[in-house]
C-alpha cells in the first residue's frame, strides 16, 4: 500500500482490512509515521510522539488504524500533558485518561500528540510553546483551535481521524476550517475523567475529527458512556454507527447567518449556508429562512467568556501549584485572562452559569417547530495565522499592568468586550450548544473561491446525535466531500 492508497480509506475503512488481513497494522502505522514526517514540518500539528509498536495483537473495531491524541484532557499515562503551556511540558501524566483507554481497548494504534492554545483558551492554535499550527489548505490560515493539531493531521492525511475535544466550538472550529466532519455530543455523552470530573459545567465534551461520517459515529460507539465517578450519567442512544445510512426523514430546518455578534458576515459564510441549503432542499428537506437568530450570541459570549476566564484561572492556578511555575511560565494573553478570572466573583459567575438556563429554555423553545438550527460554523475565511497577535502598543501596556498586577482592572474597562469581539466574532455560532449542552456537528460542505474550507453547523436537540448522523451521512452522498483533499 502506498500513501495515495492509505489515504483513500477512512478509519473504518482501515480497520476492514486489517480485520481481512489485507494490509498490517505495521504497515498503516509506517505509512503514518512517513506522511508525519513529510508534512509536520509544514503544519506543526504533531507535537509529541506516542511509544506505539504496531507488533502487538490488537483488537477491537478499530484495531490497526493509525491515531493521534490532543495533548489536553486525553493523558496518556507517562507521557507529559502538556496543555499547550510551558508550565506542564514536562510533567508526566499518572495514568490514562478513560478516553485513552477507550481509544487503546477499541485497537487504535495512538503514536502521536497533537497541538493546542494553552489551556484550550482560543479558537486558533499557535501556543507560545510549540509555535503555530499551519492549515493543510493554506498554510498561511490557521486550521482553527482549540483542535487545531489535531484537524490539521487529519486534513493533510497523517491519520483519518484524531482526539479533539470541544468546550466552546473546537471540535467543531477546526473541523470548519480543515474540511473535515467534528461532531460536538451532548452534555455528558463522552467521559473527562479521571483527571477532569467535568469541565465548565458540562460545556467541554470529548470527541474527534474525521474525514467521513460513519467514522464519526464509530468512533462515538467506542468512547460514548458516563464514568463511575463522573458527574453525569448519560443516556446513550447508541450504535450510532446503526444510524448511518438510516432516513432522517423530512426535517423541518431554520437557517440564520448574520447574529447580534456578527451582524455582517463574511459573504462566504451566507454562500456555506446557501450551499446547505440547495442540498437539503433537493433532498426534500423543509430550510426556512429564521427573521432572527433563536439565542442572543452577544449576551451568551459574554456569559461564556465570564466562565471561560474563571476556568482559564483555575487551570493557570492548578498549572503553578503542580510545576511551580512563575509568570514566566505562561503566555500573555492567558495572564490576562487569570487576572480577569480573579476578578469576577462568585455571585456574578454564579449568575453568569444559572443564566445559561435561559438560552436552554430559549432553543428547547425554537425545537418545538423546527428540527435542526442551521448555519454556518465559521462567520469569515479561516484567518491568518498572527491575526489576533496584539498591537505594540497593547503589548506595552498589558505587560505593565500584568507587571504591577493591575490587569483585574481590565474587567472594568473596555477590554472585556474588545476581546469577546476579537475572540469570537469570526465563530459566533457554536459556544449556543456548549452552554446549552446541546449536540451540533461541522461538516464540510462549502470551499471558498480561493479553495478554503468553510464549514456548515446543525444544532440538535437532547438526544439528537442518531438524527445529526442521519442527516450528515444523507448529505455525505449528496454532496460527496471525502475525495477533496487538501493540497499539501
Amino acid at each position: 500500500m502506498d500513501f495515495e492508497e492509505y489515504r483513500g480509506y477512512d478509519a473504518t475503512g482501515l480497520a476492514e482490512l486489517v480485520a481481512t488481513k489485507q494490509v498490517k497494522p505495521a504497515e498503516l502505522l509506517a505509512l503514518a509515521r512517513e506522511r508525519a514526517a513529510q508534512v509536520n514540518p509544514k503544519i506543526n500539528a504533531i507535537i509529541g510522539d506516542v511509544p506505539c509498536s504496531a507488533e502487538q495483537t490488537r483488537t477491537g473495531p478499530l484495531a490497526g488504524v493509525p491515531f493521534l491524541i490532543k495533548d489536553f484532557g486525553m493523558d496518556y499515562a507517562g507521557l507529559p500533558s502538556s496543555q499547550g503551556s510551558r508550565s506542564l511540558r514536562s510533567r508526566p501524566a499518572p495514568e490514562h485518561a478513560t478516553i485513552v483507554r477507550r481509544w487503546l481497548d477499541a485497537g487504535l494504534l495512538i503514536f502521536g500528540k497533537t497541538n493546542l492554545p494553552e489551556f484550550g483558551g482560543k479558537p486558533i492554535t499557535e501556543p507560545d510553546v510549540w509555535g503555530p499550527a499551519r492549515n493543510p489548505w493554506n498554510l498561511s490560515r490557521t486550521p482553527g483551535g482549540s483542535s487545531g493539531g489535531s484537524a490539521a493531521a487529519v486534513a493533510a492525511g497523517i491519520v483519518p481521524a484524531a482526539g479533539a475535544n470541544d468546550g466552546g466550538g473546537s471540535t467543531r472550529i477546526p473541523a470548519g476550517c480543515c474540511g473535515l466532519v467534528g461532531l460536538k455530543p451532548g452534555r455528558g455523552i463522552t467521559p473527562m475523567g479521571p483527571g477532569i470530573g467535568e469541565l465548565m459545567h458540562g460545556a467541554a465534551v470529548q470527541g474527534v475529527v474525521t474525514r467521513s461520517v460513519r467514522d464519526t459515529a464509530a468512533m462515538l460507539d467506542v468512547i460514548a458512556g458516563g464514568e463511575p465517578w463522573g458527574p453525569f450519567q448519560p443516556q446513550v442512544v447508541g450504535p450510532y454507527a446503526a444510524a448511518v445510512g438510516l432516513p432522517p426523514g423530512t426535517l423541518r430546518i431554520g437557517v440564520r447567518v448574520p447574529t447580534a455578534l456578527t451582524p455582517e458576515p463574511d459573504p462566504e459564510a451566507y454562500a456555506a449556508a446557501e450551499t446547505a441549503t440547495r442540498a437539503l432542499t433537493d433532498l426534500g428537506h423543509r430550510v426556512e429562512p429564521l427573521p432572527e437568530a433563536p439565542f442572543d450570541d452577544a449576551a451568551l459570549a459574554r456569559e461564556f467568556m465570564l466562565a471561560w476566564f474563571v476556568y482559564i484561572s483555575h487551570a493557570a492556578a492548578e498549572a503553578r501549584r503542580i510545576s511551580g511555575a512563575g509568570n514566566e511560565g505562561f503566555e500573555r494573553d492567558t495572564l490576562v485572562m487569570e487576572s480577569l478570572g480573579k476578578a469576577t466573583g462568585a455571585r456574578e459567575y454564579l449568575e453568569a452559569v444559572q443564566r445559561r438556563h435561559e438560552h436552554a429554555r430559549r432553543l428547547t423553545t425554537y425545537f418545538e417547530t423546527y428540527d435542526l438550527l442551521l448555519t454556518p460554523t465559521l462567520a469569515t475565511k479561516p484567518p491568518m495565522i498572527g491575526a489576533f497577535d496584539l498591537s505594540l502598543p497593547h503589548r506595552l501596556i498589558t505587560d505593565a499592568m500584568l507587571k504591577t498586577r493591575t490587569a483585574g482592572l481590565l474587567k472594568h474597562a473596555s477590554t472585556v468586550q474588545h476581546r469577546i469581539h476579537r475572540s469570537l466574532s469570526w465563530v459566533p455560532y457554536t459556544q449556543l450548544s456548549n452552554i446549552t449542552g446541546r449536540p451540533a456537528i461541522s461538516l464540510p460542505l462549502h470551499w471558498t473561491d480561493d479553495g478554503l474550507p468553510l464549514g456548515v453547523q446543525f444544532v440538535a436537540p437532547l438526544g439528537g446525535e442518531p438524527l445529526l448522523i442521519k442527516l450528515a451521512a444523507q448529505l455525505e452522498q449528496a454532496v460527496p466531500w471525502f475525495n477533496h483533499v487538501a493540497p499539501i
